[in-house]
């Protein structure tokens, strides 16, 4: 077994322990979660030092098995620049909801099981090369956070969890069906990600490649999830645990991005091109409508979930200016690509802080509205410095990843498309928010649920200053993220561009 399929078969192994032994103690689960987590972090840390750009349509610790042999899929796994960055910032995440957890009470054994299986499948869908391989982990990650919203959740988790589930699976039916569309289109039939980017099975048929990508984006977009396929996206994250929505926010959303820049993009150059101008519409206008929408709420936890939408706009939307291709922009084009893969991981390490510390007012008071709370810097001077610190990581502020991601995104993005340039104000109204929010909350005099509010307690620290500390790492030294993904950003304005 290559690292990579251990990376991936740890947790699951350690789930499937969990969920099948009653006896498990609930401190034993809780350490157990801790401990894989602690270990798989480590050894994606053995990953990285030893990573080795494979070069155009490469990958790196690569293991293919035959799975399937009458429909040609193997299970293919491998790692790049694209892929890697993901793969770390996912263990981060992961680790950080052990250790928001390790106090929790709740069928402990129970809910270790069922993160670790999400891990799993997670980490599955970031090193899958293989078509089938993606929909299985991609499908399988649907089916564990609808049990983490319906078990754990709160308010109307059912109906959330439900939602959730309803659109997310029919989005990936569209995917199938876009899978599929390129299994038969290619020759010899193949559900091998790699050898599908070589032979570009539909080059030269607009309609059929049109048609085939439009499948595939429908599936992608409802997961990212991108305006209109963002409903499910504010009910989901209010009802469901700070931990489930840390995940959803900070892993889920990004196998919708990760699949444009793996499959949609690759294997359909000339479809991409086609549709790029539409592509960048819906960015631009998930970047506007995230961020307006966002301003509006007066619940903290849907605020944050409505950023989210703000953010992914900004992945979509450079994304899509890669696809219009201008001569001699090949390098503008590269950092647009480079800026969505940084803004991937920002935005998962900083939106999982906010879900956590979101999460921290829920245990405490019970609810999530910004009116209830005045003054709370006092009482929790520890809880108010981070959250502010997260604040101010995803409007962008100099020194945090968030301004990296975003400075390439809209570099490369408005040198090959200077419409991008409507999306510039949707930083400010995420400023406004964000500052609306800490003024309303943490200062003033001290009253409402923020008397007697106890600040954060050792876990809670730990599960969240690291998050933020890594942004602040990123935003400092971009040089650590930036070497790894900058040769794989431009290999891919190379399969586009073709």
């Amino acid at each position: 077994m290559t690292m990579l399929s251990l990376i991936v078969f740890l947790p699951l192994a350690a789930a499937a322990v969990l969920a099948a032994a009653p006896a498990i103690s609930s401190a034993a689960a809780r350490r157990a979660w801790v401990a894989v987590s602690v270990t798989e972090l480590m050894l994606i840390g053995v990953l990285w030092a030893g990573y080795e750009d494979p070069g155009p349509n490469g990958l790196a610790f690569e293991e293919q098995v035959p799975w399937i042999p009458g429909v040609n899929s193997r299970y293919h796994v491998g790692v790049d620049g694209l892929s890697l960055p993901l793969l770390a910032m996912t263990a981060v995440v992961f680790l950080a909801c052990a250790l928001y957890a390790v106090r929790d009470t709740d069928r402990p054994r129970v809910q270790a099981a069922l993160f670790l299986f999400l891990q799993g499948v997670s980490m599955g869908v970031f090193v899958a090369a293989d078509l089938i391989l993606f929909f299985v982990f991609f499908d399988l990650s649907i089916v564990g956070m609808y049990f983490v919203i319906a078990g754990w959740g709160h308010g109307n988790a059912a109906r959330s969890a439900l939602k959730f589930f309803l659109y997310t699976f029919l989005g990936s039916l569209a995917l199938l069906l876009g899978f599929i569309g390129l299994y038969v289109a290619a020759a010899p039939h193949t559900f091998d990600i790699p050898e599908l980017v070589d032979a570009a099975p539909l080059a030269g048929e607009p309609l059929t490649g049109g048609l085939v990508l439009a499948a595939i984006l429908v599936g992608l977009a409802v997961k990212t999830p991108t305006v209109p396929f963002h409903t499910w996206l504010p009910s989901a994250h209010t009802d469901a645990p700070a931990t489930g929505s840390a995940v959803l926010a900070g892993v889920l959303l990004k196998m919708g991005t990760y699949g444009f820049v793996r499959i949609a993009m690759p294997i359909l150059p000339e479809a991409w091109q086609a549709w790029a101008w539409v592509i960048v519409v819906v960015g631009i206008v998930s970047v506007l409508y995230g961020a307006f929408v966002a301003l509006a709420q007066t619940d903290l936890k849907r605020m944050v979930a409505y950023t989210s939408v703000n953010h992914m706009g900004y992945i979509v939307m450079a994304l899509g200016a890669v696809g219009l291709v201008v001569d001699d922009l090949a390098q503008a084009r590269s950092v647009a690509v480079a800026g969505a893969v940084v803004q991937m991981v920002s935005h998962g390490l900083i939106t999982a802080a906010l879900f956590l510390l979101a999460g921290v007012m829920q245990d405490r008071a019970g609810t999530y509205n910004m009116g209830a709370y005045s003054g709370l810097a006092a009482p929790a001077p520890r809880y108010a410095a981070l959250f502010a610190t997260g604040a101010f990581a995803s409007l962008g502020l100099p020194g945090f990843s968030g301004f990296i991601a975003e400075f390439q995104i809209f570099a490369g993005s408005i040198a090959v498309a200077p419409i991008t340039a409507i999306a510039l104000p949707g930083i400010l109204v995420t400023a406004a928010l964000f500052l609306r929010a800490l003024q309303q909350v943490f200062s003033g005099p001290t009253q409402g649920h923020a008397a007697g509010f106890t600040d954060l307690r050792t876990w809670e620290l730990w599960s969240t200053a690291p998050l933020l500390a890594l942004s602040v790492l990123i935003g400092v030294l971009p040089r650590v993220l930036l070497d790894v993904v900058e040769p794989a950003s431009a290999a891919l304005i190379g399969l586009v561009g073709r």
